[in-house]
């Protein structure tokens, strides 16, 4: 199948599990070297989903140069087209093109009774020729090509990125735990340190409290003369009692004991690498999620537990200000460009507001997120004054979300629709509070997807020119980490500054933005910042 000048290669699905993986890894370790190495001449995959397709694959010692993924794409075609919501998967789209029921979304177990039968090479070029006929229809079909695109490279990376592990040093864990809480506990019992909050917390009260217990901990406040309606540390702070230093101390230790701890370590860590399984898209703006592992909230004590191997290094970089960019470069507003043309664009934009750096990322700030406090409105107005395009852009996407109405990235990814709940709310007493509420989430939607769409776009050409050995092992919203030799440092960092530039003309052609990416090259992950 030729599409473009390019050869797409549908694969039934299945088959990169256990059907024959031996022949079908070697079929495509054939066609991705093939007589021309060159990234132009190798094929495009085509799929039903890369979460079960491509890990076989790795397994077997292939990576492929490109994809595209029928479950991504057919899910941006449906928000796209006002029908949010409905299963994405390729067997739901097949089912769809020939009139058939459409099966829910519902995952069965690979080889039970009620597994289904995998869809055939045939059916996913035919799922394929309708979602490009669908993408050509749309009124700019060259920016959601380069959505499903970067979408479906994006799932490369992250089974990639699962696949290698992030460099997770075992031994280090262990001793700052150890540090920490204590000496690993028998099972079910609480770490040394945690045991000693909670007796400090029982003995503030005069009686015991279980410290994990909400109820118990409001109860043990009202008979303390004091009220809450929680017990999040930000409540706690406010008030005044001998309980609320150790129940804090409990809390953000017991966290770190639950999501990072010696249990979690013997499950995600293996082989020196911490292994998590990203979710491409996992959040509606188009910014991943895991469906296990945590990886996107390791918490900044743990980066001393990310150490590079030996002879290797390191190369963390994050993009500078990312969203206010992708603003200036949405909305066209010169004076904002021109401040986006500097590393730090917030004390390019102080002599706007007097010259106070805070004042200009307060002011910024709140107008992608709504705010409304403090200093918030003096700042917007002068905001509207001074940077008039860029404040009509996220104003108009709030006025669209009050209203009812879908907003889109600048590459296409569609808000979704809002729920009947919402829409009884706004015609009831509340109307206002809720359409205020929606347009809050439209105003910051058309910023956030389109910066994680150049965060994907990025990430795609990073990853072609990334030189062996080196291997991209994090991603998080705006940061990228690279494991690579010592010696292929300068050659990484440069690639990253490279990418970048790429990205940006990709997502958005000529622009006088600049999207700068600090890259550091480190032993640790915690001495990159």
């Amino acid at each position: 199948m030729v599409l473009a000048g390019e050869t797409v290669l549908p694969i039934a699905s299945g088959q990169g599990a256990a059907r024959r993986p031996a022949d079908l890894a070697a079929a495509v370790r054939e066609l991705e070297a093939g007589p021309d190495a060159g990234a132009a001449r190798r094929p495009r995959w085509v799929w039903a989903d890369t979460r079960e397709a491509y890990p076989p694959l790795l397994d077997a010692g292939v990576r492929v140069s490109r994809c595209h993924d029928l479950t991504l794409t057919e899910g941006l075609l449906l928000a796209c087209e006002g029908r949010y919501g409905e299963p994405r998967s390729a067997r739901a789209a097949h089912a769809r093109l020939h009139g058939r029921p459409v099966p829910d979304e519902q995952p069965s177990m690979p080889g039970t009774l009620f597994a289904p039968e995998p869809l055939g090479a045939d059916a996913v070029a035919e799922v394929l020729a309708d979602q490009l006929r669908r993408v050509e229809a749309l009124p700019d079909p060259g920016r959601f090509r380069l959505l499903v695109a970067a979408e479906s490279a994006g799932a490369l990376i992250a089974a990639e990125m699962g696949h290698d592990g992030m460099p997770w040093r075992r031994d280090v864990h262990d001793a700052l735990l150890t540090e920490l809480l204590g000496p690993r506990p028998v099972h079910g019992m609480r770490p040394a340190r945690l045991q000693a909050l909670a007796d400090e917390v029982a003995a503030a009260f005069g009686h015991p409290v279980n410290p994990d217990s909400v109820q118990q901990l409001v109860k043990a406040f009202k008979g303390a003369g004091v009220a809450l309606k929680s017990t999040r540390s930000w409540e706690l702070k406010r008030i005044d009692h001998p309980a609320v230093e150790p129940l804090l101390a409990y809390k953000e230790l017991a966290r770190l004991h639950s999501f990072h701890g010696w249990a979690w370590a013997d499950q995600w860590v293996r082989g020196g690498r911490f292994r998590p399984e990203y979710v491409v898209g996992g959040v509606v703006s188009g910014r991943w999620a895991t469906s296990g592992g945590g990886a996107l909230q390791i918490p900044k004590v743990m980066r001393r537990v990310v150490v590079a191997d030996e002879g290797w290094t390191l190369v963390v970089a994050d993009a500078a200000q990312l969203e206010p960019r992708v603003l200036a470069a949405m909305a066209g507003d010169a004076g904002l460009a021109r401040a986006a043309g500097e590393i730090d664009l917030y004390s390019a934009l102080a002599q706007a507001f007097g010259g106070d750096r805070d004042h200009a990322k307060i002011a910024m700030l709140s107008a992608m997120y709504g705010g409304t406090s403090g200093d918030a409105p003096k700042l917007l107005a002068m905001m509207r004054q001074r940077f008039p395009h860029a404040y009509r852009f996220v104003e108009d996407a709030a006025k669209a979300g009050e209203e009812g109405r879908l907003v889109r990235s600048w590459l296409g990814r569609t808000s979704p629709p809002p729920s009947e709940r919402w829409r009884e709310l706004v015609a009831g007493p509340e109307g206002g509070r809720a359409a205020r509420d929606r347009g809050r989430f439209t105003r910051n939607f058309v910023v956030q997807a389109t910066a994680a769409e150049w965060a994907l776009a990025l990430m795609a050409v990073l990853r072609g020119l990334l030189p062996e050995p080196a291997r991209l092992v994090f991603f998080q919203h705006d940061e990228v980490m690279v494991h690579c030799p010592l010696g292929l440092a300068r050659e990484v960092i440069d690639a990253v500054s490279a990418a970048a530039e790429e990205a940006t003309r990709l997502v958005f052609g000529a622009t006088p933005v600049r999207f700068p990416m600090e890259a550091v090259a480190v032993s640790c992950y915690a001495d990159a910042k």
